[in-house]
């Protein structure tokens, strides 16, 4: 923790110790096309003689997942009865705003601009209410105000899901938390192939050349900040030859954090990553439009809290009311004011946990209500405080004789840090859009900047996954460097008859 307030101000804290989870995303083997071909060139650090492609699979096959307790109510685990989640729940007029949603075509995209997943089913508000519903906003992060168009898109993409996403078991995990397992590995590569890593530098701003008509968008520097040297100044120059890949906007730009006692102090900064890309828009008129993304909080906020515990009593209590082993688990409890989901990975989750140490989080897609239990919004609850939130809808469900609710204390105690992190942007990419509101990866008329990001645009793919940032790098290399060479295919799943098949049963079960 002591490493992110040094870089990003947050600070200082009460308590430092412990590990950051601020979210995490789950890949999957099927339709991941891009990413597992770039991992393949990858060597584990963990295992010698292996890909990360190879590590990554090994693990998730000797480890995979069956969620058995995806959703919980007030009464326990949905495992059975009406409300089972083996059941969707849907209405017949549910399925056919569904079901033509899927088949409306991609030509026709654009008229879902501007429309939310609420305005798409206005007519049928129990949608909402669903076990579809609670478990697809959940597993994707998704909100009513989001991107129907982006719903479009996952759907179509991720059919092959759609039958098993009660269980999660087309879910694939790596072995430690992403960062050790996936961006540790590509950097050590990359460093020993001579690329040269700089941090701790903010670029302020994009120099580009005035050229007739601004027709042509050519970059010619980087003024930057040295953030650990007091400001310091300079400009990297862009020559002729050189070529600029830009994320233009990050979802964890502007995050807060808090720890066990310390609730967060909101961020209330645009997004510095996407301050750049707006600034891009005032020279050029065919960049899009990161106000659409960045423009409206409420859209895409949510907040996460990491927990890390001296010994593994909180996470066995966990397992025995969800009733799975650590490595299976996304719980979310369906009451829960604040829409509070836990995940608790298999441990360990970071090479640095001593082995009697745990780790697992949690998030608030409704961080601006009021908990059921602490009587604040979620977003102004110290780490303390979630614990406490989600130990009483924990305790709801424990009919034993000795329930967790009489042992709050106890477990607390075992507590090193609780560490909230409020992300401000972490949805932003399934914000309220229009088919022109992201620049292409290439924008026209570039001849050395590239847009490599989840707010790029390209055909049919989904954002939010790592799948789409790793082909929007492949599409801004080949293209920039005029090679002449297929994209990785994508599977077309929408269009396999099997998979078809099971996805209307499940849309009718």
């Amino acid at each position: 923790l002591s490493t992110f307030e040094t870089e990003y101000g947050h600070g200082p804290l009460a308590n430092d110790r412990g590990f950051l989870n601020r979210g995490g995303r789950m890949l999957n083997e099927e339709t991941y096309e891009n990413f597992w071909d770039v991992m393949g060139t990858v060597p584990s650090l963990d295992q010698p003689g292996k890909s990360l492609t190879e590590e990554i699979l090994d693990f998730d096959h000797a480890h995979p997942t069956h969620d058995v307790g995806r959703l919980i109510d007030s009464e326990g685990l949905r495992i059975s009865g009406p409300n089972s989640y083996e059941h969707m729940q849907f209405t017949n007029r549910e399925r056919y705003l569904l079901t033509k949603l899927m088949l409306l075509p991609e030509s026709r995209e654009a008229e879902l601009d501007d429309m939310s997943i609420e305005q798409w089913f206005a007519e049928v508000p129990h949608f909402f209410e669903t076990n579809f519903w609670w478990m697809w906003q959940t597993t994707f992060a998704f909100k009513k105000e989001s991107s129907v168009a982006e719903l479009r898109r996952y759907m179509n993409r991720m059919i092959l899901e759609f039958s098993r996403i009660n269980t999660l078991e087309g879910v694939t995990r790596t072995p430690y938390n992403q960062y050790e397992s996936v961006i540790l590995p590509m950097r050590s590569y990359l460093e020993d192939h001579g690329v040269t890593f700089v941090t701790n530098r903010k670029v302020t701003e994009f120099v580009f050349a005035d050229t007739p008509l601004r027709d042509d968008i050519i970059f010619t520097g980087l003024k930057y900040e040295k953030v650990d040297e007091g400001g310091a100044e300079g400009v990297i120059e862009v020559g002729p030859e050189d070529l600029v890949f830009d994320t233009n906007g990050s979802i964890t730009d502007s995050t807060s954090i808090g720890d066990l006692d310390t609730a967060i102090v909101e961020d209330l900064r645009y997004a510095p990553s996407a301050l750049l890309w707006k600034q891009a828009t005032d020279h050029f008129y065919n960049l899009g439009n990161p106000d659409k993304f960045f423009g409206d909080r409420s859209q895409s906020e949510w907040t996460s809290f990491t927990v890390t515990t001296s010994d593994h009593a909180f996470i066995n209590e966990i397992s025995r009311l969800t009733k799975q082993l650590p490595g299976n688990a996304l719980n979310t409890f369906v009451d829960s004011s604040c829409l509070i989901s836990l995940v608790v990975h298999h441990q360990p989750h970071y090479h640095a946990q001593t082995p009697e140490q745990g780790v697992f989080w949690g998030y608030a897609l409704k961080p601006r209500e009021v908990g059921d239990f602490v009587k604040k919004p979620f977003i102004e609850m110290t780490g303390r405080e979630m614990l406490e939130e989600t130990l009483g809808h924990l305790g709801r469900i424990d009919h034993s004789a000795n329930p967790v609710s009489s042992r709050t204390e106890e477990l607390m105690d075992t507590v090193i840090n609780c560490v909230p992190a409020h992300m401000p942007y972490a949805s932003a990419l399934f914000n309220q859009r229009t088919t022109t509101d992201r620049p292409l990866v290439v924008p026209k008329g570039s001849k050395n900047l590239a847009f490599i990001s989840q707010f790029v645009e390209m055909p049919f793919d989904m954002v939010f996954t790592e799948q789409y940032s790793v082909r929007a790098a492949q599409v801004a290399v080949y293209t920039l460097l005029g090679l002449d060479l297929p994209l990785t295919p994508l599977h077309h799943y929408e269009k396999d008859p099997k998979v078809l098949a099971k996805a209307t049963v499940t849309m009718f079960r």
